[in-house]
């Protein structure tokens, strides 16, 4: 905290203290004003005395030293203001003692499992409820409990890995985390293919999942609409051959070692919708998986990353 704030802690609690003692002081004291000790002067009914019946002075004693107590306890430890206090305890290093405790209690129960393959490790009923808790307590927030994902935080239960689903790489995600940059590409597509651009190559983009090319239509009307699309088409795979298949391959398949998702298969991390579409290829996408490796250690990403790869893999026994 600031020095003011620090200065105004300290006045308080120090007006407290002094506010008490005088408290205290002035109430176990007797003036020569007041009633008899057997008495506080009041009388009701002619006959109804209220008597005053002081506390014991040990009872005030007690009163005085804890005022005392207080005292050497802000002493010793933090409580005026930016005062540390004499023996140097904090909340955070008490934490970290109990942390390194903890730890230490872990490490001997992970420790059988360290640097075991994830193959291994999955076929370990275990080593996967123990996986299961790390990902329950590590990964639920973003994947959900079962790891289904939500609109922008990935599905781990099916086969679509757009940094790949092999165990190692798996590992890979868990311990050092992913980056996925989808630039913004609305004022380089407006630049070269006009106005419509962005509708284009969404347009097109869809299309390598859905396969709206081979859709036949019928009538004058839909034959009409039918050649505008497919004019939209050929526009947007001709702007998606220019910006697009540096990443996402000319086919659309995809790059794992990018994180490129596969434009091909019928997952959609931001939607599948032409206005989810336009809105990821004009102002793009920042996917974040953070890095885990410092957070838990190799062994607990290990665990987490066998029971993440065994929701999706037939583990053979």
């Amino acid at each position: 905290m600031t020095r003011g704030w620090s200065i105004y802690v300290i006045a308080l609690v120090v007006l407290n203290l002094v506010g008490c003692l005088a408290l205290l002081w002035g109430t176990s004291r007797r003036r020569e004003s007041d009633p008899p000790s057997d008495q506080t002067g009041h009388l009701w009914d002619g006959d109804l005395t209220e008597y005053n019946k002081p506390l014991p002075r040990w009872w005030i004693n007690l009163f005085y030293l804890t005022i005392v107590f207080s005292i050497g306890y802000l002493a010793w430890y933090p409580g005026l203001g930016n005062f540390a206090g004499y023996s140097g305890w904090s909340s955070a290093s008490e934490h970290d003692t109990d942390k390194a405790a903890g730890d230490k209690k872990l490490a001997v129960t992970f420790s059988v499992y360290d640097g075991k393959p994830i193959q291994e490790l999955a076929r370990d009923p275990h080593a996967l409820t123990l996986g299961k808790s790390v990902f329950a307590n590590q990964c639920a927030t973003c994947h959900g409990s079962t790891a289904q994902g939500a609109l922008g935080f990935p599905n781990l239960t099916d086969n679509s890995w757009h940094w790949g689903g092999e165990p190692e790489q798996v590992l890979d995600s868990v311990l050092n985390g992913r980056n996925a940059v989808m630039p913004a590409w609305s004022p380089t597509l407006i630049a070269m293919g006009g106005a419509t651009a962005l509708d284009d190559v969404a347009s097109y983009v869809l299309s390598l999942s859905t396969q709206l090319r081979g859709k036949a239509q019928h009538g004058a009307e839909e034959h009409e609409e039918q050649n505008e699309h497919g004019q939209r088409l050929v526009q947007g795979k001709k702007l998606y051959d220019g910006i697009c298949m540096a990443c996402h391959g000319a086919a659309g398949k995809g790059n794992p070692l990018l994180g490129a998702p596969d434009l091909t298969d019928d997952y959609w991390l931001y939607g599948n919708s032409h206005e989810a579409i336009y809105t990821s290829i004009g102002q793009g996408r920042n996917g974040v998986m953070p890095a885990h490796k410092a957070l838990i250690g190799d062994t607990r990403a290990r665990l987490a990353a066998a029971y993440i790869w065994s929701l999706s893999q037939p583990v053979a026994p």
